[in-house]
C-alpha cells in the first residue's frame, strides 16, 4: 500500500462533493431540456454525466494505484478497472465497490465512450433520460461503498 493511501479518505470525500453537484446539473438540466422542448440542453446533461462517470474513474483510478499497486492498462483498462474494484484484494482490501455499484456505473463507462467518439447531435435523448433516472440511485450507491472503503483505510490508518 503507497504512503499516499492515507490522505485518500479525504481526497475521495472532496471528489464526492464535487460529484454531488454534477449529479444534480445533470437533473437540472434535463429537466430544463424536457419542459422547454430544447435539444441544447442534452448537451449539457451528456457532459454532466461524463463528468461524473470520469470523476468516478479517477477516483478508483486513485486507490488501484495507492492501495492495490496497479491500474489496469490496455485496451478494456476502463472496464477492467471495474472489475478489479468490485472484488476483495486479499490481505489488503475489501471489495470497494457492490457488485450492484459496479453495474450502474458500467451504464455510464459505457456513455463516456459513446460521447468521446460522436458527435453530440447524435445522442439519444431517452437513453441520456434512463441514465439521469438511474443516476441518484447509483451515486447513493457509490457514496455508501466509497465512504465504507474511507472507513476502512481510516481504520487502518488512525489520525
Amino acid at each position: 500500500m503507497n504512503s499516499n493511501a492515507t490522505t485518500l479518505p479525504i481526497r475521495i470525500r472532496a471528489e464526492l462533493a464535487d460529484i454531488a453537484q454534477v449529479v444534480e446539473r445533470a437533473q437540472r438540466l434535463f429537466t430544463k431540456a424536457v419542459e422547454q422542448q430544447d435539444e441544447d440542453y442534452y448537451d449539457g446533461v451528456a457532459l454532466n454525466l461524463h463528468s461524473f462517470y470520469t470523476a468516478v474513474e479517477r477516483i478508483l483510478a486513485d486507490i488501484a494505484r495507492e492501495v492495490d499497486g496497479a491500474v489496469p492498462s490496455g485496451r478494456e483498462w476502463h472496464r477492467d478497472l471495474l472489475a478489479q474494484l468490485s472484488v476483495e484484494f486479499p490481505g489488503v482490501r475489501p471489495r470497494v465497490l457492490q457488485h450492484s455499484s459496479r453495474h450502474c456505473l458500467d451504464e455510464y463507462r459505457g456513455l463516456r465512450h459513446v460521447i468521446r467518439n460522436v458527435y453530440s447531435f447524435n445522442l439519444n435523448p431517452s437513453r441520456l433520460g434512463e441514465l439521469v433516472a438511474m443516476l441518484p440511485d447509483c451515486h447513493k450507491a457509490l457514496v455508501k461503498d466509497l465512504n465504507a472503503f474511507c472507513h476502512f483505510l481510516e481504520e487502518l490508518f488512525p489520525r
